[in-house]
């Protein structure tokens, strides 16, 4: 199963090979959860913030959008790896509870029928 990012931008910082890469490494791993399906867009934003901070400031922020889902992330911290690592810990989080909760509906459909087909037996 492959995940294929579909747009990595930057903002007051250059979002070089390297910095690419990284960011297919980490996500790579969400594309088990996710799966081959062709309707899957991700867009990444990067951005080293400006003004009244002291020191760089990072922000990394994702949108993927799955069928008529959409699942959202972002993280800032002082270190582009860490906004990184912390935005796909939390969009991993979110696209884990939302399979989990379909999971939960289907078996809870599943006992439903099973007590109304026990009724009927009686």
């Amino acid at each position: 199963m492959t995940f294929s990012i579909t747009h990595i931008q930057g903002s007051n910082i250059e979002v070089t090979d390297t910095l690419r890469t990284l960011v297919e490494q980490k996500f790579a791993k969400l594309g088990k959860f996710i799966g081959d399906r062709p309707d899957v867009t991700c867009d990444i934003e990067l951005e080293k913030m400006t003004g009244s901070h002291s020191g760089n400031i990072f922000r990394a922020e994702v949108n993927i959008r799955v069928g008529g889902k959409l699942y959202r992330a972002e993280a800032t911290t002082d270190q582009i790896e860490k906004s990184i690592d912390q935005m796909r810990n939390e969009v991993e989080r979110e696209i884990r509870k939302a399979q989990s909760k379909e999971q939960t509906l289907v078996k809870r459909g599943g006992a439903m029928i099973k007590r109304m087909m026990r009724f009927g037996r009686d």
